[in-house]
């Protein structure tokens, strides 16, 4: 999946795959993990928020089931 850089202290990188709702969300530690069945909608309110971190963590982290990869 390709991720576009992201403006985060915690985050490095995030890409989405509409077809199957999944999030892939690069760390700047460098693990990356995958959250799935995450509406379209959801992902752009996380680009377009101020804090992508913030955002994430609040709206994201534990709402979505998710997988390291």
């Amino acid at each position: 999946m390709n991720r576009e850089p992201v403006e985060s202290s915690n985050l490095s990188s995030v890409g989405y795959d509409a077809s199957s709702q999944t999030l892939e969300i690069e760390f700047k530690n460098g693990n990356i993990y995958q959250y799935f069945d995450v509406p379209p909608s959801e992902y752009s309110e996380l680009m377009r928020s101020q804090s992508v971190g913030i955002y994430f963590s609040s709206n994201i982290r534990a709402a979505y089931r998710y997988a390291r990869l």
